[in-house]
């Protein structure tokens, strides 16, 4: 240790440097790395792993050798000879580069020999693989120390060989580490005045043979030496800025972890972290030495710090791994009690089959049992609990169900899950609010973890949930908007204008990843942005189908944290794209009435899917645009009030025509206007028979509970029907005209007698003979609240037990883009506040 005086390092406090294969063989980044160590502090010592793909190479090399393939194995030796030559051209020339080509020569010339012997006895031993992979550490080695050296910065190649002493297990092999320090001390002066580049992976037994240190081989050997030379830190640079909260390729917002344990360190090693290797910490807890993970292609950058402290701050973010590729299996009791415990022999006999067990759940009153393990194991795993449980099968005790696969086993790993409350109850609340089905739960007596093991097809969103709910600030909704027209384009505006808003007052970061408009669809899984995908949707090819098939974007979607379809049309049919976002566990927002006044059977239906898959159906802009209708109703429900009457205008269109109308305007003239204005549905036909508001009327008698269909609803249209027939917008339009000179006649009577025109809804759920709901134009006198209703305003009045004298009233925009947008953000929001749950 270095404080200890008689340490050899006690004079001269070392630093260790440890870089990977992608730092020293991918092209471009080994002069970076020539840069780091030229400008470390001295004396540094550098372990360094195989260029590359090296090592893979190797053992593909030797697995084709023992297939009898000799011109396989001599083409996966190619590959490392040409990597290696082609790397130190990018950093050597001259008689230099020739020099390291005869030396790679030279190394890899004893390995083809041993191929050859492989070829002939058709066998490659764990012996013989350890020898021929120590080749890639060695060649690596060689190049780094010349290439320094050739810089001006003297170094020397150390073969790690020459100190590291192992047992004789191959291909995991374990230090004595006060052997190696006996063959180290002798060494150290050989390395004054040097950079020692040291092979890492490989060491040699006390015997004398190659042995090599198993995955994560070089990071070990990086902590190894810093215990011997009694180094207070070692830093691994590698390819990532540190140790992330979650794996980048499944979270794109994945950010490194400042600081943390070596506990948590131990923990995201057994959890799957290849970063990590439980050996590696070893030296460290032994020496106490701090552990740096930083990135050679952001060397800036902090990166992360492993010591004994971690980070004190209790809002510390926190790393979500995913271990895949793995199988459930259980023993499930049939008795309350059985003749003998089953966990030990369970247990027991897997370990004695050599089966990785990833972890396990023990039932305390009925010993049932989940197990985790290697799905490449499932099969044989299953059939030695079978035979070891055979007396308790035949006696009808147990029962072992086939193995269940593939799964995932999804884990956070945090210091503080022993010292805060709710930790486990956030993970498993984050995963319900998604629909994904937790197979198993796990709990390491460490307090430091939780797990589940979730079905391998829910592995993203999982990661993605977990993940946002421990380590983001803001909630992540992701959006496929289907329709752009009045309401999606006023929605894409807003968006537009108030995403910091939203991050910043609401915690919430919408992210659009889709747009679908009547003949084209545009899907980005990294976001679009809102101000952009008009110009973007205009350089898609149209649909061959018209409108396009959005189910293959609900796939996609699903695979995203918080997935949302936004529905801003008013199309036939999008009921069914609703089912298939709710199978695919999407949450829905909608501001189109149609599917929510199918038949009623048919409605129910989907609610009740939508409930089944933990789905939320938010579709408040559906009656009142903007205005809070649809939720306060519920309430009045939900507290137990009785509603004995609903009135009012519920269509801000219509209430902008009957204002108009009431002002002298022309009836052509002032549908014309408010179908300018965005607040008639796309075909004004649908505002002036009164369906539109027929369907708001049948939506709210719905929410009371009253199984009633549209056809029940009593409707007088605007208009006589003989002019509601036209199909075509503009045709219909035009034929208006001939109607301005009876309705003005008409109005004006209205006004002659102190009565406005007004379109009606009413509600009767507790009407003599059953519940009446009926719409129409009526005559309102002055005292009248609809009398008072100007332009696009809407009002609806809730008479019911506790406000039957005095009604409660819901009045103002009811309809236009910007309001209903506005309405549809708002039920977006309140969606998210929802899954947000308590932090």
């Amino acid at each position: 240790m270095s404080s200890n005086p008689s340490h050899p390092a006690a004079s001269r406090p070392w630093c260790v440097y440890k870089f990977g294969g992608s730092s020293v063989g991918t092209p471009g980044r080994l002069p970076r790395v020539l840069s780091l160590i030229s400008e470390a502090q001295r004396p540094l010592a550098v372990v360094v792993s195989a260029l590359g793909d090296t090592t893979d190479w190797l053992i593909s090399a030797a697995n084709a050798a023992a297939r009898g393939d000799a011109v396989g194995s001599g083409s996966e030796l190619s590959r490392v000879r040409g990597l290696a030559r082609s790397i130190a051209g990018t950093v050597l020339e001259g008689a230099v580069l020739t020099a390291h080509e005869k030396t790679v020569d030279q190394l890899l010339a004893p390995i083809e020999r041993l191929l050859t012997g492989v070829e002939l006895t058709r066998e490659c031993t764990p012996a013989t693989l350890d020898e021929v992979l120590s080749v890639g550490e060695r060649i690596s080695s060689e190049l780094v120390a010349r290439a320094l050296t050739a810089r001006g910065i003297p170094a020397l190649a150390v073969d790690a060989r020459s100190f590291l002493v192992t047992d004789e297990t191959a291909g995991a092999a374990r230090v004595d580490i006060e052997a190696s320090r006996a063959r180290l001390t002798p060494l150290l002066p050989g390395w004054e005045g040097k950079v020692p580049v040291i092979t890492g992976f490989i060491a040699r037994s006390h015997q004398g043979r190659t042995t090599t240190l198993g995955r994560n081989g070089s990071d070990y050997t990086a902590t190894l030496l810093s215990w011997l030379l009694g180094a207070r830190q070692v830093t691994v640079w590698t390819d990532v800025p540190g140790v992330m909260t979650a794996d980048p390729a499944l979270v794109a917002d994945a950010y490194p972890v400042p600081r943390m344990t070596y506990a948590e360190a131990l923990e995201l090693a057994h959890f799957g972290t290849r970063m990590f290797h439980p050996r590696t910490m070893i030296p460290l807890l032994e020496s106490g030495a701090a552990l740096h993970i930083r990135g050679t292609t952001e060397p800036d950058a902090p990166g992360t710090r492993i010591d004994a402290e971690g980070n004190p701050d209790p809002h510390r973010p926190t790393s979500v791994t995913s271990l895949e590729r793995l199988a459930l299996l259980h023993v499930e009791s049939l008795r309350p009690t059985l003749s003998e415990p089953l966990g030990h022999r369970v247990l027991q006999a897997l370990e004695a089959a050599r089966i990785t067990v990833w972890g396990g759940t023990l039932s305390a009153l009925a010993p049932s049992i989940s197990l985790v393990v290697p799905q490449a194991q499932a099969e044989r795993a299953h059939a030695v609990l079978e035979e070891v449980l055979r007396g308790e099968r035949e006696r009808r005790e147990v029962r072992v169900p086939p193995p269940h696969a593939p799964v995932t086993l999804v884990t956070l790993v945090t210091e503080s899950m022993g010292h805060r409350p709710n930790v486990a109850g956030r993970f498993f609340h984050a995963l319900g609010n998604v629909g994904v089905n937790v197979r198993a739960i796990l709990q390491g007596a460490s307090s430091r973890s939780v797990s589940c093991a979730v079905d391998a097809e829910d592995t993203a969103v999982a990661v993605r949930t977990v993940h946002s709910a421990f380590n983001l600030n803001e909630t992540e909704i992701n959006v496929l908007l289907v329709g752009k027209g009045t309401v999606g384009g006023r929605l894409l505006a807003q968006l537009a204008d108030n995403a910091k808003t939203l991050e910043a007052r609401h915690g919430v970061s919408l992210r659009l990843v889709g747009v679908v408009d009547s003949r084209r669809a545009l899907f980005e899984p990294r976001g679009l942005s809102p101000a952009e995908v008009h110009a973007r949707l205009a350089e898609v090819s149209p649909a061959s189908t018209t409108p396009p098939d959005v189910k293959p974007l609900l796939d996609r979607l699903s695979r995203l944290s918080v997935p949302v379809l936004v529905d801003c049309t008013a199309a036939d049919g999008l009921e069914t794209l609703y089912a298939e976002a709710f199978r695919r566990g999407i949450h829905v927002v909608a501001a189109n009435k149609k599917p929510l006044a199918r038949p009623w059977k048919e409605c129910e239906s989907l609610q009740a899917l939508a409930r089944a898959h933990f789905r939320t159906w938010h579709y408040e802009t559906t009656v009142g645009a903007s205005l809070p209708v649809i939720e306060t109703l519920k309430n009045l429900v939900r507290t137990g009030d009785r509603v004995e009457r609903i009135e009012g205008c519920f269509s801000g269109s219509l209430g902008a025509i009957c204002h108009a109308l009431m002002d002298g305007v022309p009836l052509s003239q002032a549908v014309r206007t408010a179908r300018a204005n965005g607040y008639t549905e796309p075909h004004p036909r649908d505002d002036l028979s009164g369906l539109d508001v027929a369907r708001k009327a049948l939506i709210l008698a719905r929410e009371l509970g009253l199984e009633l269909e549209l056809e029940d609803v009593a409707v007088e249209p605007l208009v006589p029907p003989e002019h509601l027939r036209e199909e075509d917008p503009e045709t219909f339009l035009r034929t208006l005209g001939s109607l301005d000179s009876d309705v003005g006649a008409q109005v004006s009577r209205y006004r002659a007698a102190g009565r406005s025109l007004r379109y009606l809804a009413q509600i009767l759920p507790n009407a003599p003979g059953g519940p009446r709901v009926k719409v129409g134009p009526v005559a309102v006198d002055a005292a009248h609240p609809a009398t008072g209703l100007k332009g696009a305003e809407a009002m609806v009045s809730f008479f019911t037990e506790r406000y039957r004298e005095f009604p409660l009233i819901v009045r103002g925009a009811g309809a236009g883009g910007d309001v209903t947008a506005a309405g549809v953000l708002a039920d977006i929001l309140r969606l998210a506040q929802n899954v947000r749950g308590r932090r």
